[in-house]
């Protein structure tokens, strides 16, 4: 599973096994610590059981918008989606800006196609991989090969860790190990 660093934890593996609920699950103990923790979250929304899109979440305030809508007219296109460009800039920038300057630690979740295809928020997260602010994300398990720079990024600050459905468990369990270490460096631990 790879060591634990104190500057970094990155999350990565196939789509539902358990990322976001580690992430969340990470972030929500190191706001018990008194961490400050600011970023982006980028929940699917559903409607009648079929997904038709992602939110993006400023996780200091809550606000969100649209990150990417099924059949949202955009010139930026992921599959079925139309990335909602003027909410990521309403939203997704200030939560990495806001953050970059604020917070104790970064959480981003996800460094994915979706986040990265808007190039002011691809800033902010190559900015926020480059800070020496501790960072938790969850990566898009193709980020190594579409986008090299920023895996090697990621790599340098810490472990990145595959989440399965026969470790997730046993991550969720080392959550706390992974709060208080990214805590302490932040110093609010």
């Amino acid at each position: 599973m790879g060591g634990v660093s104190d500057t970094g934890y990155f999350l990565t593996g196939p789509p539902g096994v358990g990322k976001s609920t580690i992430f969340s699950r990470i972030i929500g103990l190191l706001e018990e610590h008194g961490c400050r923790v600011g970023g982006i979250s980028a929940p699917e929304e559903r409607m009648g059981g079929r997904r038709i899109g992602f939110r993006i979440v400023d996780l200091m305030d809550g606000r969100s918008g649209w990150l990417a809508r099924a059949g949202h007219h955009s010139t930026i296109r992921i599959g079925r989606y139309g990335v909602v460009v003027e909410d990521v800039l309403r939203i997704g920038v200030p939560a990495l800006e806001r953050a970059l300057r604020e917070a104790d630690v970064i959480g981003v979740d996800e460094i994915g196609p979706m986040e990265l295809a808007v190039p002011r928020l691809r800033d902010l997260i190559r900015a926020a991989l480059e800070s020496p602010k501790p960072i938790i994300a969850v990566i898009h398990r193709r980020l190594r090969s579409s986008d090299p720079g920023l895996y090697r990024l990621a790599m340098v600050r810490g472990p990145i860790v595959t989440v399965t459905i026969d470790n997730r468990d046993k991550l969720l369990e080392e959550a706390v190990m992974v709060a208080g270490k990214l805590a302490s460096r932040a110093g609010c631990g």
